[in-house]
């Protein structure tokens, strides 16, 4: 039998709690790392999950949604429903896509499993944006990049809008988290992979690279890039061609040449 579904009218709701102040960065890291959630936003998002087989908790959405995502959504779930302005009070901003849902986070994987037998790889090095390593796993999935690392300093993949701006591509490509690039690298070598990373001095041009063995490549952090001890941790660094006056590219979109280098 279906719960039934609660409406909701007052932000300050106890049942709400997981969905309040999520503007709030730091608040929400700790939160839900403490709690072992994260949140999905937006109907493609949560159907996603979904079928990934992540566990969710609850929703909440407008009464809008309710037709589209309330069959696909597991009948021991609780269902909120609040007006836009209810859920603008409860969240903190004007939710666009118009349904949330709260998901338990899987069990962290370990670096060596999810490298094992992959034939490509990134491996994210302290980036700062979450709106950035969410674009470089959706890059990483559609071009059939087999897996990721991310260090311990990369901002967390399960955040909102790491997994927003992803489409849930987060979902779709294993992923786990090393305590530095050099471990990383230090992993994959173990496992006979090489590594590679881009670099703008580099001497030698990715579009005269072609992959003959299992490969890593290394992203480093907006701004400063990768670290000297990943840079010198690495089999290979490689420049993309850059024209007039451009000398570097955004790290989700080096990473999106990347995977295509990687991958062809």
């Amino acid at each position: 039998m279906r719960m039934p579904v609660v409406p909701v009218s007052d932000a300050a709701d106890p049942r709400v709690a997981h969905y309040t102040a999520l503007t709030d960065m730091d608040l929400r890291k700790a939160t839900e790392l403490a709690e072992g959630v994260f949140m999905g936003e937006g109907e493609k998002v949560i159907r996603r999950a979904l079928d990934a087989g992540m566990q969710i908790l609850s929703a909440l959405m407008e009464p809008k949604w309710l037709p589209a995502l309330q069959p696909a959504l597991p009948t021991d779930v609780p269902i909120y429903l609040a007006p836009p302005e209810t859920l603008r009070d409860i969240t903190g901003y004007r939710v666009h896509r118009g349904a949330l849902a709260v998901f338990r986070r899987p069990t962290p994987r370990r670096p060596q499993d999810v490298l094992t037998d992959a034939q490509t790889a990134l491996l994210l090095e302290d980036l700062v944006d979450h709106a950035n390593v969410g674009s470089i796993f959706r890059s990483a999935a559609g071009l059939g990049v087999a897996a990721v690392l991310v260090t311990a300093r990369c901002a967390d993949p399960w955040y909102r809008r790491s997994v927003k701006t992803s489409m849930g591509a987060v979902f779709a490509v294993p992923w786990a988290t090393v305590p530095d690039a050099v471990h990383g690298v230090a992993v994959a070598r173990a496992l006979g992979m090489r590594t590679i990373a881009l670099d703008p001095s580099a001497d030698t041009s990715l579009r005269d690279w072609r992959r003959n063995a299992p490969t890593v490549l290394l992203l480093g952090s907006e701004g400063p890039g990768l670290t000297e001890a990943a840079r010198a941790a690495t089999d290979e660094l490689l420049a993309i061609p850059m024209h007039n006056g451009v000398d570097s590219l955004n790290v989700a979109m080096a990473a999106t040449v990347g995977c295509y280098a990687l991958t062809s």
